[in-house]
């Protein structure tokens, strides 16, 4: 046992302090509170807090401390904000960039609209179905979730019954929910083929439930309602699986960010389309290119963009552009880049723009430190990094979406047209 100051919040919202063989890291710990904690090399249990600081709120849900899917709840919304979006700063910092940083946009709405449960098996075949532990394997059982929006509270009751049906071979399973505007969509991944009997079992829960779809490892099992989510005018039908922003405020936040920087664009391409999250909102007054590697997203994106009066023309592209992204004389067509990469970043994307002519770039991002470098790259190409604004829909974690936007100076534009 050790008692520990607490000097300042790190990137996964644990509590740090230094002590003489280094930092120690203390979940659940607030900057400036004394705390004891039991130590083991650089970690440490948070056991009691005998200063706490002025910023420390009650947390209010019960598992806090124990689930892993919150990480801050005990820290006042100011002081949560100014966290939060110094992880941005920070990472700028880091990267030696110094653009203008908006305050942070909550962006949580009514809550999460999608969510993956995990169910374990006990020997003897009792499940427990919920979120992991913090830093450790173990489910925490949920009935509910308080950050859950209205429309997914009944998720978490579906998932255990979805994982009493398929407790026969006790596999470990991952139960994705999306709530849509038709119900709600369960996937379920790890447990291999459906016996006819699973098959059946799986079938009446969506009926007791009155379940949109539920698949097993992304192939239809039932589809009583087609799944439908709105995007600007178009209703897009997801392919089971599909990803999507956590919040419905999240979505329209984001899309408005990007939207508004590309007032006057005519011809855009969307890197990472997806389901055409950007993509379908931007065909409202301009043609949009939308290429991804999912060609099932892609799929459902150019179907509702056909669907929906009024829409400019939209072309879909499946590319992995990872492995080949669009080339300068490709990029040359295009009067503005949306660029939506997973964690991972756009590194290779990011090089190949850095030296194109493309006169906007708007680069949305999941993770500050990719987002950061991949910022940098556009920056050393001559690129103006206008500003960042960051969006919190993962509420009481230190998840963060960040919208930055980046253009290229008409000298600049015509040097590099003249040296091409």
């Amino acid at each position: 046992m050790q008692m520990l100051h607490i000097e300042r919040l790190g990137q996964r919202g644990e509590g740090i302090a230094r002590t003489p063989d280094g930092p120690v890291y203390v979940p659940y710990a607030l900057a400036g509170e004394t705390v004891q904690a039991d130590v083991s090399g650089d970690r440490g249990k948070l056991v009691e807090v005998l200063v706490p600081s002025p910023a420390r709120i009650e947390a209010f849900c019960p598992h806090y401390g124990v689930c892993g899917g919150c990480a801050v709840q005990a820290l006042a919304p100011l002081a949560y904000a100014e966290w939060k979006r110094g992880l941005l700063l920070d990472a700028l910092r880091h990267a030696t960039l110094d653009p203008p940083v908006a305050p942070l946009v909550d962006a949580h709405g009514a809550g999460r609209r999608r969510a993956t449960f995990h169910a374990r098996y006990a020997a003897s075949g009792k499940a427990r179905v919920g979120f992991m532990q913090a830093r450790a394997h173990e489910i925490i059982d949920l009935d509910a979730c308080p950050i859950l929006a209205p429309s997914l509270q009944a998720a978490p009751t579906v998932a255990h019954a979805l994982a009493a049906a398929l407790a026969a071979k006790r596999k470990p399973l991952d139960i994705a929910v999306t709530a849509t505007l038709t119900g709600l969509d369960f996937d379920i991944r790890g447990h291999g083929a459906l016996s006819q009997q699973e098959t059946q079992a799986l079938i009446r829960i969506a009926e007791a439930q009155d379940l949109a779809r539920i698949s097993n490892h992304g192939l239809r099992v039932i589809e009583r309602r087609v799944p439908l989510l709105r995007m600007g005018r178009a209703e897009v039908a997801p392919p089971p699986g599909s990803f999507l922003q956590a919040t419905e405020a999240g979505e329209a936040a984001l899309a408005d960010k990007v939207c508004a920087a590309l007032t006057g664009a005519r011809h855009a391409v969307d890197l990472f389309a997806g389901l055409g999250t950007f993509s379908l909102r931007l065909a409202e007054t301009a043609r949009v290119h939308a290429v991804d590697s999912e060609s099932a997203a892609l799929e459902a994106l150019a179907k509702a963009a056909r669907a929906t009066p009024g829409l400019q023309p939209v072309t879909v592209e499946t590319r992995d552009l990872f492995q080949r992204p669009l080339s300068t004389a490709e990029l040359s067509s295009f009067d503005a880049v949306v660029l939506d990469p997973p964690r991972a970043g756009a590194e290779a994307q990011a090089r190949t723009l850095a030296a194109a002519t493309v006169p906007l770039i708007v680069m949305v991002s999941c993770n500050v430190q990719s987002f950061a470098r991949d910022a940098a790259l556009l920056t050393a190409g001559n690129y103006q990094f206008e500003g960042a604004t960051p969006f919190d829909q993962f509420r009481y974690s230190p998840h963060l979406e960040i919208v930055g936007i980046f253009r290229r100076p008409a000298k600049s534009r015509r040097a590099r047209r003249l040296l091409g």
